[in-house]
C-alpha cells in the first residue's frame, strides 16, 4: 500500500503534457477482438485499467505486447468468449467485451461488472439493444451470457444516453447485418474517438458525437492503428490545480471543444483561460469567485469533473451550490474534504459550499478515482500537510500525477503507507 504526502501553499507554474484518455483508450482496446490480426494502438496511459484490459485480452486469448505507450495486440487466435468474475469485479468498463465477441463469434459470456462505488450503473441498456439485434440474452450466477447466429440492424432507443452502451452497441453493430441506428445516444469526445478508429478499420458509421448514431454493418474489419484522444478530465484537473494555487500552467494536449462546460465555469471562478495552439494555459486568481454546477451527460458539465471542482469551491469566496445528477452517490469526497475544514452541507443531490480563505491539511482517505484526484488539489492548496491514502483509485485514472506535479513545482511525493 502507498499513499500521497503533499506539502501545500506551492503556486503550481509550467508546463505539462496531458496522457492519453484512459475512457477512450478502453473501449479501443476492446475493439481489437471484432478481428483477428494484429492491431497498434498508440498513447495508451499507464494506468491499473489498462493493466486489467492486458490482462483480460491475454485470457481470451489475444497475444498483447506494449512499449512505450503503444499496445500492439494480435487477437487472430481468440480461445475463449469469457470475462471472469476476477477481472471484470475490479473495472466495470470490461462489460465492452461483449459487443465485439457477440459480434464476431455469435457468443459472449461476460460477468457483472464492478468498479468504483459511485452509484448504480446497471447494463440493462446494454442488454436491451442486443436483444433488439437478435441476441438471446440470460443472467445466471453472476454472469450474462449473450448469443446470436448473425446480429441485426435495429432501431435502438436508449432510456438514458449510456456512454458504455452506446459503445458497446456500435462496436456490435459494426459487424450486424443491415442498418442499426442508436437513439438517444451518449455524446462524448470519447465515443466519437472510438468511431473514427471502426472508421478506420472499414466500420461504416454516421452521427457519432450527435444523439442519433447510424451504423451500417459490414461483412469484415480490419485492424486498427490508431492513437488515442487526450484525456480531458486529465486535463480539466490540471486546470483547476492552476485556478487552486493561483498558478499559471500550461496544459498541452487540452482541447477546448472537449471542455466547453469545464471552461465556461471556471471564467466564470475569475480563472483566466487562454486558448493556444496544442495548448489551454490557466491563471488562477487571488480569490476564486463561488459559482453554481449542475453535472450532465455531455456536452454538459462533466459528473467526472463534479469533485475536483468542489475542491475548487470550498477555497472560493462566497457560497457555491453543486447538484449532481448522473450519479446518486457520488459526494463521498464531502466527509473527507470537511477533515481539512471545507464548509459543505448535504441535501439529497445537492452541496452547498461556503468558501473559506484556506483548507487546512490532515489525514486524508480516497474512495473512488475522482474524489481521489479533488483530495489531492485540496491539499496542493492547503496549509501544511495533507496525506492522502488509499491512492490505489488515483492509478486507475491518472499516469504519474505526483511527478507531473512536481514539474510544475508541487512538493508531493508517494511513500509507503
Amino acid at each position: 500500500m502507498q499513499k500521497i504526502i503533499i506539502e501545500g501553499g506551492q503556486r503550481l507554474k509550467g508546463e505539462v503534457q496531458v496522457s492519453g484518455a484512459k475512457n477512450a483508450a478502453l473501449p479501443l482496446l476492446f475493439a481489437t477482438l471484432l478481428t483477428g490480426g494484429t492491431h497498434r494502438v498508440g498513447n495508451v496511459p499507464d494506468l491499473r485499467d489498462i493493466d486489467t484490459v492486458e490482462k483480460l485480452l491475454s485470457i481470451l486469448g489475444a497475444r498483447v505486447s506494449r512499449q512505450n505507450g503503444t499496445f500492439v495486440v494480435d487477437s487472430s487466435a481468440i480461445q475463449s468468449e469469457e470475462a471472469p468474475y476476477d477481472l471484470v469485479r475490479t473495472m466495470r468498463a470490461s462489460v465492452l467485451v461483449l459487443g465485439p465477441l457477440l459480434a464476431r463469434f455469435g457468443h459472449a459470456r461476460v460477468s457483472l461488472p464492478g468498479g468504483c462505488a459511485i452509484g448504480a450503473r446497471p447494463i440493462n441498456l446494454h442488454l436491451k439493444g442486443f436483444e433488439a439485434m437478435g441476441a438471446q440474452i440470460t443472467l445466471d450466477h453472476g454472469y450474462v451470457e449473450a448469443r446470436a447466429k448473425k446480429l441485426k440492424g435495429a432501431r435502438i432507443y436508449l432510456d438514458s444516453p449510456t456512454v458504455g452502451g452506446t459503445e458497446n452497441l456500435i462496436m456490435a453493430a459494426a459487424l450486424a447485418k443491415g442498418t442499426t441506428v442508436i437513439e438517444n445516444a451518449a455524446r462524448e469526445p470519447e465515443i466519437v474517438d472510438l468511431a473514427q478508429a471502426l472508421i478506420a478499420m472499414g466500420a461504416r458509421i454516421d452521427g457519432a458525437g450527435s444523439d442519433t448514431v447510424t451504423i451500417e454493418g459490414v461483412d469484415e474489419l480490419r485492424p486498427m492503428d490508431y492513437q488515442v484522444m487526450p484525456d480531458r478530465i486529465e486535463a480539466g484537473t490540471f486546470l483547476v490545480a492552476a485556478a487552486m494555487t493561483r498558478g499559471d500552467v500550461r496544459v498541452i494536449g487540452a482541447q477546448a471543444d472537449h471542455l466547453e462546460g469545464v471552461l465556461s465555469k471556471l471564467r466564470e471562478a475569475g480563472v483566466e483561460i487562454m486558448e493556444e495552439e496544442g495548448a489551454l494555459r490557466a491563471r488562477g486568481p487571488r480569490r476564486l469567485q463561488p459559482i453554481q454546477i449542475k453535472t450532465r451527460p455531455y456536452p454538459g458539465f462533466p459528473t467526472d469533473m463534479q469533485a475536483q471542482f468542489m475542491a475548487m469551491m470550498a477555497i472560493s469566496e462566497g457560497t457555491s451550490v453543486v447538484v449532481e445528477n448522473v450519479f446518486e452517490n457520488r459526494f463521498m469526497h464531502v466527509c473527507e474534504l470537511q477533515r481539512m475544514g471545507a464548509d459543505i452541507a448535504i441535501e439529497g443531490h445537492t452541496a452547498t459550499i461556503r468558501g473559506c480563505r484556506t483548507l487546512k491539511g490532515a489525514p486524508v482517505m480516497a474512495t473512488d478515482l475522482r474524489a481521489s484526484a479533488s483530495l489531492v488539489l485540496a491539499g496542493l492548496a492547503a496549509e501544511n500537510t495533507t496525506e492522502v491514502s488509499r491512492i490505489y483509485h488515483l492509478d486507475r485514472g491518472y499516469e504519474g500525477i505526483e511527478a507531473k506535479l512536481r514539474l510544475l513545482g508541487a512538493r508531493i511525493d508517494r511513500v509507503p503507507a
